[in-house]
């Protein structure tokens, strides 16, 4: 092991512009991305359930060479969506999460590769017009009433079935790379074990091969809130009031657990949130960072859909590598050359099991190499300080 430390609408059945995604060499992406919608009539899950009119949104940066084998598939975290990079407005500001290694010249260079993202099924954005998802916010068309917690448990693996689904609407067969954060890393991992043929090279960014108990307790942690909301009532909230604030509660503490110590130390120090009110003269006064968090929430729950909060905590704890019975089977299906960045300061995805990801990689003679990411924000540095694997990204891809 190496170290160093308007919505345009595509079926399953059709890709009708296809001819519109076949490279030219004189065309350069310009930052500006449009939402599409790629939708399957009937999906079933790994769990056996039926899940009708399945619609998720997808975005595409770079065009798809005639041999369509320059595709590069990028995979979201937990709270994350699709737009990897870009702009949606002419006028507007690039707001993707990877706008650091995405785009012409960059590391997953656009002039090169066809980058492809898409919602998962139960996007954490229901709520968000710029997010296509399908989940128990979504109508159940044998009821016409939202599924509520009736929707199947979906899974990660169910997430890539939909990815491979829109790749072949395409005509794509091989990935010239996967990569994810987070949840990310998992679909990505899956990917390579699933479809170790179609994988070229595989990139899971602060993430490992199975949800260990550390991530199980945290997971459970994050969805308790929503549970003793008394607006969730079962899920069933969506002819009433939604229980906001324990998805508030919830969101507080995902933003807290992916970040780190060192980060609330150095930007907030002992601050109150008011230079007016002493928290030690007032029992409702607050600190800065507390404030600072509730605000983050708050601006995230109003994107958000506490039911679908739910249902990646639990697609997030059922994986495992391969599904089978051994993450060690499941691991040493992986054949693609594989570049894992990580932080040892990840309070999520605990460092040591990362590592141990790797070695079970490896163990088949599967090419890995481990480097880490340096910052002060922890598991959240494999988003916001990607850009310092740049030069090995731009290599480990060529």
């Amino acid at each position: 092991m190496r170290r160093k430390q308007p919505f345009a609408l595509v079926t399953a059945a059709s890709f009708t512009s296809i001819g519109l995604l076949l490279a030219t060499p004189l065309w350069a992406w310009d930052g500006m991305v449009e939402k599409q919608r790629f939708e399957i009539e009937s999906f079933t899950t790994q769990g056996g359930e039926t899940i009708p009119n399945v619609a998720v949104g997808w975005e595409a940066y770079g065009e798809l060479n005639e041999a369509r084998d320059n595709a590069i598939l990028i995979t979201h975290f937990f709270s994350g969506t699709s737009h990897a990079a870009g702009r949606y407005e002419a006028e507007g500001e690039a707001t993707g999460y990877w706008d650091a290694i995405i785009g012409p010249g960059k590391p997953l260079d656009t002039d090169e590769y066809y980058i492809i993202s898409s919602d998962t099924l139960v996007n954490l954005g229901a709520n968000d017009p710029n997010v296509i998802t399908t989940g128990p916010a979504s109508l159940n068309p044998d009821t016409g009433e939202p599924w509520g917690m009736d929707f199947p448990v979906v899974t990660i693996r169910d997430f890539v079935e939909v990815q491979r689904a829109l790749l072949e609407s395409q005509g794509i067969e091989s990935l010239h790379a996967v990569m994810g954060a987070s949840m990310g890393a998992l679909q990505a991992i899956e990917w390579a074990s699933a479809y170790p043929e179609r994988v070229e090279r595989l990139i899971p960014v602060i993430g490992g091969g199975v949800a260990d108990p550390w991530l199980l307790a945290t997971l459970s942690a994050w969805a308790a809130p929503i549970r003793l909301d008394a607006h969730w009532n079962e899920g069933d909230y969506y002819d009433g009031e939604p229980p906001t604030d324990g998805l508030k509660e919830a969101l507080k503490l995902v933003t807290l657990n992916a970040n780190h110590w060192q980060w609330a130390n150095e930007a907030f120090n002992r601050d109150w949130a008011d230079d007016a009110r002493d928290p030690a003269q007032d029992i409702t006064a607050r600190y800065a960072i507390e404030q600072t968090l509730d605000d983050i929430a708050a601006a995230r729950a109003a994107l958000s859909d506490a039911n679908h909060l739910l249902y990646l905590v639990r697609a997030n704890q059922t994986f495992m590598a391969g599904y089978g019975d051994s993450l060690e089977a499941g691991l040493a299906a992986i054949e693609a050359p594989t570049l894992m960045l990580y932080s040892e300061n990840d309070l999520v995805f605990a460092p040591e099991g990362v590592r141990r990801t790797a070695e079970l990689i490896e163990a088949d003679g599967t090419e890995v190499t481990l480097e880490t990411l340096e910052g002060s924000r922890g598991h959240l540095d494999g988003v916001v300080a990607i850009e310092q694997a740049s030069d090995t990204l731009r290599a480990f891809l060529e």
